[in-house]
């Protein structure tokens, strides 16, 4: 774990028990197999109540003032909170693992020191479409690229794709999942299913509709369902709220609605994210089918692992 000083700083009281809690949600995530962004580690803040009770806001519409009767799920927070961070992690007070950026990644070719390697890399790779004698295709999609990392490793045991949207999907990527993935699904005789997840907030709550009509405009017959987050939800987790977005077109349907009130996916717990994932692809799947495909993949992976030790 790289606790590595580049720079003296000198924290203040307040920074130091900040640094603190940060550490003690780090290590938290670590040890259940997660890593995390700033904006779920400033989350964890907001719902733990921990930010200092002089730093509650007031959105006026055109900026944040200081307000003691206001909130402390605001942005001088988030940016507060960050430069903090960025300061404690110089200072090597944090480990430079524990905070990442999911949407900026390095693509470089892959290589192997002789022909053993690649092809024990083969073994623990190679994958069969364990689902291809399911009778349902599914897949994930959810708002936002910093979150895909919370997902992938499910979607990867359950052998499902999931997509960042990142907001409102384009035209082409739409038309490309109707034409070349849904409708070739439906014409084997499956049924597609999209699980979507999105912000509780004026665009969040239309992306749903919007992933249903366009992709039934491109005649795929999927079933989308909105897994998270709903109002349902928001009142069971009780996540932080923010104010919605006056200058979104499509906020005075939701304040008529919801309220003048909106939610975050990363307010949410990893595990809550992962176990709606798990619940509800198990609701799709039949398991012994599944089963019998993955005996299959099993097989030829040991018979790859055989040849890989007879190279040198």
């Amino acid at each position: 774990m790289p606790y590595l000083k580049y720079e003296d700083h000198r924290f203040n009281k307040n920074s130091l028990v900040v640094i603190q809690q940060a550490e003690e949600i780090i290590q938290k995530y670590s040890a259940e197999g997660y890593d995390l962004t700033l904006r779920q580690l400033y989350y964890q803040f907001v719902a733990r109540n921990i930010f200092p009770e002089d730093r509650k806001w007031c959105w006026t519409g055109s900026k944040w003032i200081r307000d003691p009767e206001g909130t402390k799920n605001a942005d001088p927070n988030y940016t507060w909170l960050g430069d903090i961070i960025n300061d404690a992690r110089l200072a090597g007070l944090i480990d430079w693992d524990s905070i990442v950026d999911r949407t900026r990644h390095v693509r470089k070719n892959s290589h192997w020191n002789g022909p053993r390697d690649i092809v024990e890399a083969c073994a623990q790779q190679f994958r069969i479409d364990t689902r291809k004698t399911q009778k349902k295709y599914i897949e994930i999609w959810i708002e936002k690229d910093a979150l895909i990392g919370v997902i992938e490793g499910t979607c990867t045991d359950l052998d499902i794709p999931c997509f960042s949207c990142r907001g409102y999907v384009s035209q082409s990527t739409m038309w490309d999942a109707a034409y070349r993935r849904f409708i070739t699904q439906e014409e084997n005789g499956k049924q597609t299913h999209i699980l979507h997840f999105g912000d509780h907030d004026p665009s969040g709550i239309d992306m749903t509709r919007d992933i249903h009509d366009r992709l039934h405009l491109f005649e795929s017959d999927v079933i989308v369902e909105r897994i998270a987050l709903t109002m349902e939800q928001v009142d069971e987790l009780s996540p932080p709220p923010n104010p919605a977005k006056l200058t979104d077109s499509r906020c005075r349907s939701y304040i008529e609605n919801y309220g003048d009130e909106s939610w975050e996916l990363d307010a949410l717990e990893p595990d809550y994210i992962v176990n709606l994932i798990q619940e509800k692809v198990a609701e799709l799947t039949d398991f012994d089918e599944w089963e019998k495909q993955q005996a299959i993949q099993d097989e030829h992976r040991k018979n790859l692992q055989k040849i890989a030790k007879k190279l040198d």
